[in-house]
């Protein structure tokens, strides 16, 4: 029986996970740290994980994504400009899913850093070296843990931050090590930096776009699992 390993960066994307249906998954959440992302993908397969799945928000790298786009990856661009590809078959079952209960998903590949891409010249910068659509901080811990235990796995996420948009500093000094939100941190970061209120609202309208996004594609979907 298929027992799903899911890694998110924080807990609101751990959430959206209850919309889906059958065997209840093996759920972490690394606080957006990508050394703990890898413990904790590490920790899953030890724990039976047969699959692994990188899920939640990302940042948008093409020209033209959106807030709210879900991209079903092709493959993981890791660091070092190498990359990982996903489970084919996983990848069109899921494909094959989506189109049955007409969700929109993109495709492209995934670039996975240990250092958030914050501005747009630092995602033109890395759309350029990786030729990839989107970024995360959690993908490389999925593909590198599922290739040591030679497991499938597969990545879903949602466009939170657009190609164009900034992401302020305080969006990780926010985020705790057990992926829950501070809210007191952010209110002390906003009294300091007060400039960064627009972007900062802009950011938590998109992730809200985003969650809403991966919330209902579950939804139609009902499983993540390979086939």
């Amino acid at each position: 029986m298929t027992r799903l390993g899911i890694l998110t960066g924080v807990r609101a994307e751990a959430r959206v996970l209850r919309a889906l249906s059958g065997t209840a998954p093996l759920v972490a959440c690394s606080g957006a740290d990508a050394d703990r992302a890898q413990r904790l993908a590490e920790e899953m397969v030890a724990h039976g994980a047969t699959a692994l799945v990188s899920f939640g928000l990302a940042g948008g790298l093409a020209h033209g994504l959106k807030a709210g786009t879900l991209l079903l990856a092709s493959g993981v661009v890791l660091p070092d400009g190498s990359e990982r590809a996903v489970s084919p078959a996983w990848r069109a079952a899921v494909l094959a899913r989506a189109q049955a209960a007409g969700v929109s998903l993109s495709g492209g590949r995934i670039a996975s850093v240990p250092r958030m891409a914050a501005t747009p010249a630092d995602k033109r910068a890395l759309a350029g070296r990786s030729g990839s659509a989107a970024v995360d901080m959690e993908s490389a811990a999925v593909a590198l843990a599922a290739q040591d235990a030679g497991l499938p796995f597969l990545v879903l996420r949602a466009v939170a931050d657009p190609p164009d948009a900034t992401v302020p500093p305080l969006a990780l000094a926010g985020v705790g090590g057990d992926g829950r939100l501070r809210p007191l941190r952010l209110v002390m970061h906003l009294l300091r930096e007060p400039r960064s209120l627009p972007a900062t609202l802009r950011l938590a309208r998109d992730g809200h776009a985003g969650l809403s996004a991966l919330r209902c594609a579950l939804i139609r979907l009902g499983s993540l699992d390979p086939p």
